[in-house]
């Protein structure tokens, strides 16, 4: 079953995303209600499901009024039941979950959160603030070593699956990601067609894991370039990727 997907802006730079499932219409985090409202009804669709990937408020400030509005139902992590806005659907990770057809798994990715949780549909996955086009989250709550095996998850994944994660943070990620590897030429490439897209006002999420795999230094901590640019050589992959997260954290 196809997916009709937009995705928009919501705060900031925060994007919010509404796909048809069957006779569902689902969003995924809510900063705010309006723009998920008017997303909606733009394509003449209801809001009938929220999934939320974790408990921030810049992901579930919008979550009571858009329910209010819709009489939605809401999905999150059963664990984190008590940081989400009341849930209807209390899920854990290892769960797959069907929504008007479509099926998802829900991934545990801890490290911006405990408790941070993707979805993962047939084609694209909805990652929050955990894999970040290219970057990943501020590690607010988790340790590096949590986070880079929250990752390490997305090798399983095929190249073409986008990854739709929650903010618009892009050019600054790539900027960070030239600092370590500036002889990249995927990167370099990328730099290129992000600065236009940005000028165009187009957005840069979600993007195909294929390409994160070549720019996102992330993704990359088995990489002997990471390793010699964070000083990590003959470190195992865990560390280079906690030197590249305080390095991202003081850039």
């Amino acid at each position: 079953m196809p997916m009709l997907r937009d995705a928009f802006p919501d705060l900031l730079d925060n994007y919010g995303y509404v796909f048809r499932a069957g006779d569902r219409v689902v969003c995924v985090d809510c900063a705010r209600a309006k723009p998920h409202l008017d997303a909606a009804e733009a394509r003449g669709w209801t809001i009938t499901d929220i999934l939320l990937t974790h408990h921030h408020d810049d992901h579930i400030a919008g979550v009571a009024d858009l329910v209010a509005a819709t009489g939605a139902q809401v999905w999150g992590n059963a664990a984190d039941a008590a940081r989400l806005p009341p849930l209807d659907h209390a899920i854990s990770p290892g769960d797959t979950i069907g929504i008007g057809g479509l099926q998802a798994e829900v991934w545990d990715v801890p490290g911006h959160t405990i408790g941070h949780v993707a979805f993962i549909f047939d084609g694209i996955a909805f990652t929050g603030d955990s894999l970040m086009v290219g970057g990943c989250g501020r590690l607010f709550e988790g340790s590096p070593e949590t986070m880079h095996a929250s990752l390490k998850q997305f090798d399983a994944l095929p190249d073409d699956i986008l990854i739709a994660s929650g903010h618009e943070y892009t050019v600054t990620n790539l900027a960070f990601a030239a600092s370590l590897e500036p002889d990249n030429p995927a990167l370099k490439s990328r730099r290129t067609e992000v600065d236009r897209m940005r000028a165009a006002g187009e957005p840069t999420v979600p993007a195909p894991l294929g390409l994160e795999r070549n720019t996102n230094p992330f993704l990359r901590s088995h990489v002997a370039a990471l390793k010699d640019a964070t000083g990590t050589t003959g470190c195992d992959d865990a560390a280079t990727f906690a030197a590249a997260r305080r390095a991202k954290d003081a850039f």
